[in-house]
């Protein structure tokens, strides 16, 4: 159950994790929940991830599968700091099982479609019944509430709902291909941030003595997306504006975009200040461009944007990647090339921060992670969150560790249910 840290020494939280003392049911599947999880395990918390018998979440299957094994590389990612055990939630004895881990939980997190829980029995009145102090987050698509909340939803159709998809892609007189997808599921990535952000917004109201119990969080994905969506809504609400999409650029500063390298690759230059233009200039050995009424200021460079990002990128089309970031990053002009993951693999900053670090996994052996986001400690010495313990284990395998040593069951009863196939 949740401690009081307040006294705790300093140097004691920073090797526990200052979620350390945090003890967190997951009933998720899938992306949001176990997300949210995720990135609370990382800064320390326990949590304990309840899947099905045998098959586990079914989102260990999701990404590539080294042969002999059952689950994803992902998985040593996703399922990372977690403790896994099993139980069948169709089964009273499993459900019986999940109320007594309940018991022990400072919040209850879950994904399931709104009303699913409850049908099993495991609904926020019945988590409430079990443990009133316990939060509750509930991840869904549309929220639990509203004329929509029982739709179906994954984080793609959140991210179309919130409006952040129709601005993927480029404008209708460029492309008539269909908004394009981010590459990863960020729907679900950001409605598990707002998950952690609401959990532990109810614990620290609990700790001020303000809190009611049985604290509910109910984040949809569709406003979570919303939610990031900057001047959309009230832009259009005050000028009937609708946003439109801009491909790589931003509409209201230039030159700022993507351009052409001469080995195939994209090079983002940001020089949309009169100081930093002029230094572009200066590289690109084109002094005339500095004295061009279109390009006189940021508004002017706005309006003749087609033309001045063609200059632009028929000068970037001569150089390397290489020879691009030694001229425009040693001018300071904000710039980069688009990393794909060998670049990220390999970056310097990410490598000496500790965010590309390799794992051992006891299934895959070394496995490279992303590190543990925020990083919580000083600039003497890296300290992310609790640490990685553990990778992505393997279904069911804190079993004993848990019901025996949390729940106390014993040998033969804890085979008895696996036999059962109860977890």
């Amino acid at each position: 159950m949740t401690k009081d840290l307040s006294g705790t020494n300093n140097a004691e939280a920073d090797i526990t994790g200052p979620l350390s003392g945090l003890t967190i049911l997951e009933l998720g599947h899938f992306i949001a929940a176990p997300f949210c999880t995720r990135v609370l395990a990382d800064l320390g918390a326990d949590v304990i991830k309840v899947e099905p018998p045998g098959r586990g979440d079914p989102v260990r299957a999701w990404g590539a599968i080294p042969e002999g094994e059952k689950s994803s590389v992902w998985w040593s990612v996703h399922g990372r700091n977690k403790r896994c055990v099993t139980a069948d939630l169709k089964n009273p004895e499993g459900i019986a099982l999940v109320k007594k881990l309940i018991k022990h939980a400072d919040a209850v997190v879950e994904n399931f479609k709104p009303g699913q829980l409850a049908k099993w029995g495991l609904g926020p009145d019945d988590i409430a019944a079990v443990n009133p102090d316990a939060i509750i987050v509930q991840i869904s698509g549309y929220g639990q509430t509203g004329s929509y909340s029982k739709r179906a939803a994954f984080g793609v159709i959140g991210e179309a709902v919130g409006g952040i998809r129709h601005l993927s892609g480029y404008p209708s007189e460029v492309s008539d291909l269909p908004p394009v997808r981010v590459g990863v599921s960020i729907g679900d990535s950001i409605a598990g941030l707002y998950g952690a952000i609401g959990l532990l917004a109810g614990l620290f109201e609990k700790q001020a003595g303000r809190g009611r119990p049985g604290r509910r969080v109910d984040v949809a994905l569709t406003e979570s997306i919303l939610s990031m969506l900057e001047g959309c809504l009230p832009e259009y609400g005050y000028m009937d504006k609708v946003r439109q999409p801009h491909g790589s650029t931003i509409p209201t500063a230039a030159p700022s975009s993507a351009y052409p390298s001469k080995d195939g690759r994209w090079f983002i230059i940001g020089a949309n200040s009169e100081t930093l233009f002029a230094r572009l200039c200066d590289i690109m050995g084109r002094p005339d461009m500095k004295e061009d009424p279109r390009y006189a200021d940021n508004p002017s460079r706005v309006k003749n944007m087609p033309v001045l990002d063609a200059e632009i990128g028929e000068w970037t089309k001569q150089f390397t990647l290489e020879e691009l970031e030694d001229m425009i990053a040693g001018a300071d002009i904000p710039s980069t090339r688009i990393y794909d993951t060998a670049d990220i693999a390999a970056d310097p900053q990410f490598l000496e921060r500790g965010m590309v670090k390799p794992v051992d996994d006891d299934r895959l052996g070394e496995v490279l992670h992303p590190g543990i986001v925020p990083l919580m400690g000083d600039n003497a010495e890296d300290k992310r969150g609790g640490g990685i313990k553990w990778a992505g284990p393997r279904v069911g395998e804190h079993n004993e560790d848990v019901l025996g040593g949390l729940l106390g069951l014993d040998g033969a009863e804890i085979e008895r249910l696996k036999k059962e196939n109860v977890i």
